[in-house]
């Protein structure tokens, strides 16, 4: 029970290694807050988490969504008075070819994966500053290994690593500030 009444925040917690994470912190005793746009896969992994005893809520949550991010952590602070971890997983991806897919493609890719980091970064920074916090940003060996047709994706993850060290320089040492890159 090492994060017992930790409060987590989950973005893009309810299906792949988002809902992992989530599973494994309220294993270990957190307060799980589920943030994602999909309503169904993060209703079913409070479902499976409360069936097991442990504690979870979700929210949902448009990352790349300012209004909608502000308001999670408003609930959030409202509704638990501390944060302890902030998990930037939320992600999107695509397939596409440079010279004919739209740009509006590329926009929404940045706006999840490398925007939507940066607003939840922004607005759980009091909560984290005051609980000596940690954010956690899920990047991907992408980053530096791309392959044909993920310019968005590539760009978006050495994006979030970049943000990842100016983030651990700007908060700490009140908050420690990491990447993981799967992959």
């Amino acid at each position: 029970m090492r994060f017992k009444d930790k409060v987590i925040v989950v973005t893009g917690g309810g299906q792949g290694i988002g809902r992992a994470i989530a599973q494994t912190f309220a294993g270990e005793g957190a307060k799980a807050v589920i943030a994602d746009i999909d309503t169904e896969a993060g209703m079913e992994n409070e479902e499976i988490i409360r069936a097991r005893g442990q504690y979870a809520r979700f929210m949902a949550t448009d990352v790349a969504d300012e209004e909608s991010v502000k308001s999670l952590m408003e609930t959030v602070a409202k509704d638990f008075g501390r944060l302890d971890v902030l998990v930037n997983n939320a992600g999107i991806s695509y397939k596409g070819n440079i010279l004919t897919d739209p740009v509006d493609r590329w926009d929404r890719v940045i706006g999840v994966n490398l925007r939507g980091a940066y607003l939840c970064a922004k607005y759980a920074a009091p909560q984290l500053i005051r609980c000596r916090g940690s954010i956690i940003n899920i990047a991907s060996t992408r980053a530096l290994m791309s392959e044909a047709d993920s310019e968005a994706y590539a760009a978006s993850k050495g994006g979030l690593l970049a943000m990842t060290h100016a983030l651990a320089v700007s908060l700490g040492p009140a908050v420690r500030v990491n990447a993981i890159s799967p992959g």
